[in-house]
């Protein structure tokens, strides 16, 4: 199993920091392979609205928005694309973007979590698959983004029962047997690292479960010691049990590929103090390795193992070898750095959880009280370096990126675009340098229904007026910017271009 010295974290962490110094200036779309893939992306609550139509049953982000815990805001209608595809998928023509990637609803397709197949919502995807196929946008799916149905939530706790495995790979098997003719990217639980974290340890994602005193919210049940584990343990096994299904049933007829998309920080230490660089790499473990290691080596990390104990379930023989290389590719979720300091005395504390077995102190570079994401195109291309030299250079796919802005009419989204600058331009400097990515998708394509923050913040490449009864959608500068790009056109990295200055005058045609 690998292990870095002190001098290759070093090492890593300059020579992501030099990325910044020896910065792409110039570029366009033809510097990247023509395999090369630009997208954008949403996900199922966020954006399809029709919450409660057609057979759609609550899944716990329903709950959880339902409780007042997204600003009192909730997805009930959020962009309402449920009815409005045809319309968002000529807007994605219209730009140029060559894939969408989009979720599908586990409580809208199946609504009791298992059992029949809902008929409407079966009709919905196809439908929207079918029309990103016929305007040539390449569709990838993810099959879970904290939308697990409310029905299995409470009928056995959901991702801390054993059995949820069962289900998730019944589920799949619909979702491959429907829409793998056409659907030839899959990722199978999206950040299944944050989704422990917030939804088991700290409490703030559903399905909010958590305990005293590691819980940030009045949570009702829970165990934080324990269930982040336990909760990863089941994702995984549920993960490599779909692939292995994918592999053995359908991959050879559809030509299709699969993995899993974890959240990656860039973590640096915050001081050169050996201990400091130290607790970085073990920072590293918890955050990329509880994912990553079992899916490259068949294990846990062995620091994970030796803090956590008995708490972090261990896996059979059987189950690390279905494990074991289990993906085709891995989706990378990224926005921001973070400082990592020592705080190994944690680990003398008689209660403890996922954060006090990491033993460190994470400084991060921006909260939810910010609005404009720092612009580190650098941070970036480290997490590339950094799964390349440990992880083997896996094929990977950057799922989300993007810059978080107040969330109003104003269509002058200029430091969106000078972020989307950066980030693509480091990204082509992680190509040179050997990283095997494959993808770029932007997060997000419109401006979506948030999970802390409902409707306050935006992300988007389009303005969604949500006090038109029609929903309309407004192009933003960074809509036109990307679309120039991907058309051709040259971005540089300092400055606006003359078609970014002057949006009104750019044409689709």
């Amino acid at each position: 199993m690998w292990n870095l010295s002190l001098l290759q974290i070093l090492v890593i962490t300059l020579l992501a920091a030099i990325g910044v110094c020896n910065g792409t200036n110039k570029y366009s779309r033809d510097d990247f392979p023509p395999t090369f893939v630009f997208g954008s992306g949403t996900s199922a609550y966020q954006v399809e609205g029709a919450a409660n139509e057609d057979g759609r049953t609550p899944s716990i982000w329903d709950t959880f928005a339902h409780a007042g815990y997204a600003r009192g805001a909730t997805g009930d209608v959020a962009c309402d694309q449920y009815h409005k595809y045809k319309e968002d998928v000529q807007l994605m023509a219209d730009i140029g973007l060559e894939a969408y990637r989009f979720s599908i609803s586990w409580s809208r397709l199946i609504p009791n979590g298992r059992g029949p197949v809902n008929p409407e919502g079966l009709r919905y995807y196809n439908n929207l698959i079918n029309e990103l196929v016929d305007h040539g946008i390449q569709p990838h799916v993810a099959l879970f983004n904290y939308d697990l149905p409310q029905a299995l939530e409470d009928e056995y706790g959901g991702w801390i029962s054993r059995k949820v495995v069962k289900d998730f790979i019944v589920y799949a098997d619909v979702c491959f047997r429907e829409f793998g003719d056409r659907v030839q990217y899959w990722s199978t639980v999206n950040e299944p690292n944050v989704l422990a974290q917030g939804g088991y340890d700290t409490g703030i994602v559903p399905p909010q479960r958590c305990s005293p005193p590691f819980g940030r919210l009045n949570c009702t049940r829970g165990n934080s010691t324990t269930e982040p584990y336990i909760a990863v343990h089941h994702i995984l096994l549920a993960h490599a049990s779909t692939v292995r299904l994918y592999r053995k049933k359908y991959q050879e007829k559809q030509h299709g590929f699969i993995g899993l998309c974890i959240y990656a920080l860039w973590y640096k230490p915050f001081t050169d103090s050996k201990e400091d660089i130290i607790a970085t790499r073990r920072a590293y473990d918890f955050l990329y390795g509880w994912v990553l290691d079992p899916l490259v080596f068949g294990d846990y990390p062995q620091i994970m193992k030796e803090n956590a104990g008995s708490r972090i379930p261990a896996f059979t023989k059987a189950e690390s070898k279905i494990v074991k290389g289990s993906f085709d590719f891995i989706g990378i979720i990224h926005y921001l750095t973070a400082s990592i300091k020592d705080n190994s005395r944690s680990l003398a504390e008689e209660h403890r959880d996922y954060t006090a077995d990491a033993a460190v102190t994470i400084a991060g570079n921006f909260s939810l009280t910010d609005f404009e994401i720092p612009i580190t195109p650098w941070a970036l291309e480290g997490v590339l370096d950094y799964l390349k030299q440990v992880y083997g250079n896996p094929p990977v796919y950057i799922y989300e990126n993007g810059q978080r802005n107040q969330r109003n009419s104003s269509l002058e989204d200029t430091p969106r675009v000078e972020y989307m600058k950066a980030y693509i331009g480091g990204l082509l400097n992680a190509l040179r340098n050997g990283s095997n990515t494959r993808g770029y998708f932007t997060w997000s394509f419109l401006d979506v229904f948030e999970l802390l923050d409902g409707y306050e913040s935006g992300y988007g490449l389009y303005y969604v007026d949500l006090d038109d009864p029609n929903l309309k959608r407004y192009p933003k500068l960074s809509s036109h910017w990307y679309s120039n790009f991907l058309k051709g056109k040259s971005a540089g990295s300092e400055g606006l271009n003359e078609f970014d200055r002057n949006p009104e005058t750019v044409s689709f045609d």
